[in-house]
């Protein structure tokens, strides 16, 4: 009869698994669906950033660099007369790789510090947490962005800074100039990701960048060796991850450092620059994976 019960058979178990998600076919509900990385998705969200700032990059761009030779011009009239030298190179020589990088890691900070900010405050956060993108995806992505503008203000700044009367910026060591150069734009770029996940408008962003981000590269050994300072205020600056940053670039172009006796002490500081970026991504990317002031 057809009213008649009948035992279910092992295609109604398949039916019923599929139905509700514990089967193979079909994921959980909420789970992506995505198995590996989603490399559109985090090439599309990359190339909106960066076109986010190419578009205003008379701000973005040329500003910074111009206002990082007004430095360079301000500290070599006032420090730099009479033939001053400090680790054996002209004033204006030693100056000019750490305000490269100061620019790099300023405007690395920048770049990364405004998308999450912008968008809870204009109330389009959602379009970046509601994509298939994981946690990790979207923190590639932003930082990337952050990365690369950091690269073109550093380019640009060194362009003008070669064309400067008494400036050489001969490369002797090209490995320290890519990775202090990147892991400080990474280092900037992770704390300013942070800092847009923790703001609530914009006074928040800015006090970061005023109170934090500016006397720790201003601080940091940009414009003297801390040799010169007290004992005490030497073991702040070493205590200092920008100083790890500005003098190892710099080494790069002099061959010079103030972070200790040879090379042996410049690779020192790159490799715990390094595993101090990766703690710092491991915690942004807690934060991100929780949450934290973006989804609730």
């Amino acid at each position: 009869m057809a009213d008649q019960a009948r035992t279910p058979d092992s295609s109604d178990v398949s039916l019923v698994e599929n139905t509700t998600g514990e089967g193979n076919q079909f994921p959980l509900r909420g789970e992506p669906i995505f198995s590996g990385l989603n490399h559109i998705g985090l090439w599309s969200l990359y190339i909106k950033e960066v076109r986010r700032f190419l578009k205003v990059q008379t701000q973005t761009i040329w500003a910074p660099a111009v206002t990082t030779l007004l430095f360079l011009a301000i500290f070599t009239v006032a420090l730099g007369r009479s033939g001053r030298e400090v680790l054996g190179v002209p004033f204006a020589s030693f100056v000019a790789p750490g305000l490269i990088v100061m620019a790099m890691m300023q405007n690395a900070f920048a770049n990364s510090s405004f998308s999450l900010l912008a968008g809870k405050i204009q109330g389009t956060i959602i379009d970046l947490l509601m994509p298939p993108l994981s946690e990790g995806e979207l923190m590639i992505s932003i930082v990337s962005a952050a990365i690369t503008r950091a690269v073109m203000v550093g380019g640009t700044v060194a362009l003008a800074m070669v064309l400067w009367p008494g400036v050489s910026l001969s490369v002797e060591h090209w490995w320290a100039v890519i990775w202090f150069g990147l892991m400080g734009a990474v280092m900037l770029a992770l704390v300013g990701l942070l800092t847009s996940i923790w703001a609530e408008k914009f006074d928040h962003n800015a006090a970061i960048t005023n109170f934090v981000v500016a006397p720790l590269s201003l601080l940091s050994g940009t414009f003297y060796v801390i040799d010169n300072l007290a004992p005490v205020f030497q073991a702040v600056s070493r205590a200092n991850p920008f100083f790890y940053v500005i003098s190892g670039f710099r080494y790069g172009f002099l061959d010079q450092s103030d972070i200790g006796e040879g090379g042996g002490a410049v690779v020192q500081g790159a490799i715990g620059l390094g595993l101090f970026n990766l703690v710092l991504a491991l915690f942004v990317y807690r934060v991100l994976k929780s949450g934290w002031k973006l989804k609730s």
